[in-house]
């Protein structure tokens, strides 16, 4: 029984390794078979929307942009955690309330500290 359930196990491994490189192997072959090998300028340029690119396509972010961002998901998951407690409310106990108010108490206090810092400014 030992060794059946490891040799199940590699059988797994290698059917889960031959679907995620089986895909990329069939767009290499298919590229290697049905793609036009001749670049040139045209092909080798820039193309975007239809309209000739213009500059440089460098763009630098403000830094505020991404704590714009993990302030957005640290809410997100707060719904997240708050939907199967709403849903399950009617058999939990005091404990489990008093945990999720301080949940929350907890994400309100973080974002009362982003505002103060002015961290949820625009300018």
């Amino acid at each position: 029984m030992g060794s059946n359930s490891y040799l199940s196990l590699a059988v797994f491994f290698f059917v889960a390794l031959a679907f995620g490189l089986g895909p990329l192997a069939l767009a290499w072959v298919w590229a290697q078979v049905f793609s036009p090998k001749k670049p040139n300028a045209v092909k080798n340029a820039i193309y975007e929307c239809g309209l000739e690119s213009k500059g440089d396509a460098w763009v630098q972010f403000r830094s505020a942009y991404y704590l714009y961002a993990i302030i957005f998901l640290i809410f997100d998951v707060e719904a997240i955690f708050l939907l199967p407690f709403a849903v399950a409310f009617t058999g939990l106990g005091a404990a489990a309330c008093i945990s999720m108010l301080i949940f929350v108490l907890l994400l309100v206090e973080g974002l009362a500290w982003a505002w103060a810092k002015g961290v949820l400014t625009w300018a």
